[in-house]
This record gives C-alpha cells, structure tokens and sequence, in this order.
C-alpha cells in the first residue's frame, strides 16, 4: 500500500489549506485512515482520524473547530481541510492508515502504513 500527500503551502495566519492523501494497492474502503503532524526531532502528533467508510471521525484538540476530515472511497483519497491557519500549525503533516476497521485509531503506533509529508507553514 503507497499513500502520496499533497497540498501543503505557505499560507498567511486566517487562511485555509487543503491537503489530499490518495492511496493505492489497498482496498480503500476497508482503511482507517489517519493525519498526524510532526515538526523535526519531535514524536508525531495525531490530528484527525476518519473511520472506513467516513462516518465517524476524532479530532485532536487543536484541530476541533478549525479542521475537518473527510474521505471519497471512489477517489481513493482522504482529505484534511484546515481553515483559520495560525502560526503554531507549522508542520510537516503525514496520512497514514491502518488496514483493519478498528475504532479509535488516534496514537501513531496504532497506524501501521505512512505516506511522505506534505509542509505547511503559516506566516503571521
């Protein structure tokens, strides 16, 4: 299973991203699918989860209110729309899955397949 993440940029404070993870050689359905943060020499940090078919989904707190995860089984892609960006959202932000319909999935042990990161960075 290969996860490719997209859509990160520099963006000024207020502003919003989308960021997309297609995934390939799985079946997309049955995946838990993940987005964790991490910023260099510092463990992962989960952000937001959605379960296998898209009806459940866990935020961290940071992410509540600002973040929404959503997925299209058809697309093989899970996205992360991430609005009122601040400063302290600088991160590389990764996909991740686990190929089992287990539920909550929010440590990054429990992820078991990971994509390259995608950088986001916002000005002030």
């Amino acid at each position: 299973v290969q996860l490719q993440a997209s859509g990160g940029g520099l963006v000024q404070a207020g502003g919003s991203l989308r960021l997309s993870c297609s995934a390939s050689g799985a079946t997309f359905r049955n995946l838990v699918m993940g987005w964790f943060r991490q910023a260099p020499g510092k463990e992962r940090e989960f952000v937001a989860a959605i379960d296998w078919n898209g009806g459940i989904s866990s935020y961290a707190g940071s992410a509540k209110g600002r973040f929404t995860i959503s997925r299209d089984n058809a697309k093989n892609t899970v996205y992360l729309q991430m609005n009122s960006l601040k400063p302290e959202d600088t991160d590389d932000y990764l996909c991740a899955a686990r190929a089992e319909r287990l539920w909550p999935l929010t440590a990054p042990y429990e992820y078991d397949i990971w994509g390259l990161g995608t950088q986001v960075t916002v000005s002030s």
